[in-house]
């Protein structure tokens, strides 16, 4: 045991040695040497803060679609593009018929096993009055467990009871989005609002809702539409604005039949979501002509989501390695014009004793502190753009932790990777050569 430790401490030695000259080298040329990490340098930012927007535009996207429920299939009324229309000439008017109906909810609740909550919703457009404000938006006429089903919380009061659905009370829940319109400098729980000539009591506001999935797509939506949304209880509905909705034109009337404009319904286990989506597609498909309803699966689209991401993060990060490649060929660049300036100190060195793995280590040594220093310069450039994008851009980034390690991982294997090359060149030069060289 005791030759070993002289060996080892002289390779101990050596290495010290070599890492100096390294850095000695590195210092000497500190501008070039700035300038052939700043490829490394952007390479591992842009890796790092593609990933953390990517990152958190995917995350945001799966939130809203698992707030809908990924035990969840929602239905909602379409109107088809050639209505069926019952005429009467001698009014001038129409009856348009169309969408979900009380009798669908009966045959999904009959016929389709392991469905256990159905939550059915109708909509009605209309302007809501706090005074002199006023608010165009949409009345959702549903019942006491549509926070629960639709993951959307009360945020202040409560929502209402089924008694108070039951009796047809007039009661309202706000969505977040309409207090600010409607009560800027009041507390709005406690107090009316106005929909044509009937009034509400304000008695709860439902959390904000930034987003919205529509058509198999998750949407922003307009602040006047989905975001501005006013909760009452459906036998409200039915008894303040009916089953037909009037519309007076010049010269005519139109009326529209919807009984529903919205059901969602809950599967017990999310196993078997797809198998009683596809049994209510094919039960709707053989009561309903026309396409006047369309299907939203939640757990679909979160699988799409996910999907997305997997794909969104490879050509993110394939963009990024792009950028890495090209550092790492800079490298490689500047360490054989280093091996060509200093062909005569590699013949010095040679002659002096130092052997080809002394000369491989120490351009190898001067490579990877360079790509190192460039990972560390890039990661803390990396992990600082995210926060300005979420600050200036207001976007939500998420930094993953294996993000910035891997980053730093990949700098480093092209820093042994480029340099392995130009150190080995400059091991096998002929040391009589390496003297002779001017």
């Amino acid at each position: 045991m005791k030759p070993s430790r002289p060996s080892l401490r002289l390779q101990i030695q050596r290495l010290r040695r070599t890492i100096r000259l390294g850095i000695k080298s590195i210092w000497l040329h500190r501008l070039r040497s700035l300038l052939t990490a700043l490829g490394i340098v952007f390479g591992v930012s842009s890796v790092i803060a593609m990933l953390a927007i990517g990152e958190g535009a995917s995350h945001e996207a799966q939130e809203q679609i698992k707030n809908l429920g990924s035990q969840n299939i929602i239905l909602h009324s379409v109107k088809p593009p050639e209505e069926q229309k019952v005429s009467d000439r001698a009014s001038q008017s129409y009856v348009l018929q169309y969408g979900l109906t009380y009798l669908d909810v009966q045959r999904i609740r009959s016929t389709i096993p392991g469905v256990s909550v159905i939550v059915p919703g109708r909509i009605i457009r209309d302007y809501v009055w706090n005074i002199n404000r006023r608010v165009d938006c949409e009345l959702l006429g549903t019942v006491p467990w549509y926070p629960d089903m639709r993951n959307h919380r009360v945020a202040r009061g409560r929502f209402f009871t089924e008694a108070e659905m039951e009796i047809g009370a007039n009661v309202c829940v706000l969505g977040a989005e309409m207090v600010d319109r409607l009560f800027p400098l009041e507390i709005p729980l406690g107090r009316d609002v106005r929909v044509g000539s009937s009034y509400y009591r304000v008695i709860g506001v439902m959390e904000p809702r930034a987003l919205i999935a529509k058509d198999n797509e998750v949407q922003t939506p307009a602040k006047d539409q989905a975001a501005f949304r006013m909760f009452i209880p459906l036998e409200t509905t039915k008894k303040r604005f009916g089953e037909t909705l009037v519309r007076r034109r010049s010269g005519s009337i139109e009326a529209e039949r919807v009984e529903l404009h919205e059901v969602t319904v809950k599967v017990n286990q999310q196993a078997e979501v797809m198998d009683v989506a596809q049994a209510i597609k094919e039960l709707m498909q053989r009561n309903h002509k026309k396409m006047d309803y369309e299907m939203t699966v939640p757990l679909e689209l979160l699988k799409r989501a996910e999907r997305t991401k997997q794909i969104f993060n490879i050509v993110l990060g394939s963009i990024a390695a792009i950028s890495l490649l090209v550092g790492g060929i800079g490298i490689m660049n500047i360490m054989l014009a280093s091996v060509t300036e200093r062909t005569r100190e590699i013949g010095i060195r040679r002659a002096l004793g130092a052997k080809r793995r002394d000369i491989t280590l120490q351009f190898l040594v001067e490579t990877v502190m360079l790509a190192g220093a460039g990972g560390l310069l890039g990661v803390l450039l990396g992990m600082a753009i995210p926060w300005f994008v979420t600050r200036f851009a207001d976007m939500v980034t998420i930094i993953k932790f294996w993000s910035p390690l891997l980053a730093f991982s990949i700098s480093a294997a092209v820093g042994v990777i480029f340099g392995l090359y130009p150190a080995l060149r400059a091991a096998r030069m002929d040391p009589v050569e390496a003297l002779r060289h001017e």
